[in-house]
């Protein structure tokens, strides 16, 4: 990736950490030598950060003004409210409004999300939730034989198993809808962490499927 950035010089690096769909993060380092790569603006998406045990990218606002990092309240149970955070240098943000939709977020959506934030602890005590059902949700199929799960600091698993489009089908028969990836991750499907009971369901039915 270094060697492609001097090479084209790109004025615009989005990064995804966590990652979509593969749920893994880059390291600070990483992050850090594409930062100090790039000519352009890098923008980092941290929608999926309050999952992570890792600490997100905000401390280094401070010392490049070539970075913008964006955060949204819709994976953390908000999602109908549409509301998204974008952090940077104010003269990036103030470039960014100008050419922004008028009246894209509601004012109520705005005030919702203002008190959501002010009781943001009440939030975690949701994300510790989901956090400890994705560790079991990943023994789970970990235990399982033939299917490969990869970790994951994000609200959802990938894993790989054989056949991947009759499994999907036969967890779709059995009411049990997760994601299929397709062609870009050959014989991969995603599954978002549920309610205790929503992950043993699930994990009851793809035992099943893959029997």
């Amino acid at each position: 990736m270094l060697n492609t950035i001097r090479k084209y010089r790109p004025k615009l690096i989005f990064l995804s950490s966590p990652n979509n769909p593969t749920g893994n993060c880059f390291s600070t380092g990483r992050i850090l030598k594409i930062i100090n790569a790039s000519r352009g603006i890098v923008v980092i998406d941290e929608a999926y950060q309050p999952f992570s045990s890792r600490r997100g990218m905000l401390k280094v606002l401070k010392d490049y003004e070539n970075v913008t990092i964006m955060r949204t309240l819709s994976k953390v149970g908000f999602a109908a409210l549409r509301v998204g955070l974008l952090l940077g240098r104010e003269d990036l943000i103030e470039a960014v409004n100008r050419v922004r939709l008028p009246f894209n977020v509601s004012a109520l959506s705005q005030a919702v999300a203002v008190e959501a934030m002010k009781n943001f602890g009440e939030v975690e005590k949701t994300l510790r939730i989901i956090c400890s059902e994705r560790e079991r949700l990943f023994d789970g199929l970990r235990e399982m034989e033939g299917i490969t799960p990869y970790p994951s600091e994000a609200n959802f698993i990938l894993f790989k198993v054989s056949n991947a489009p009759a499994v999907y089908k036969k967890l779709l028969s059995k009411g049990v809808l997760i994601r299929y990836m397709g062609a870009a991750l050959k014989d991969c499907l995603r599954v978002t962490v549920g309610t205790p009971k929503d992950n043993s369901i699930f994990l009851e039915a793809l035992n099943e499927a893959t029997g």
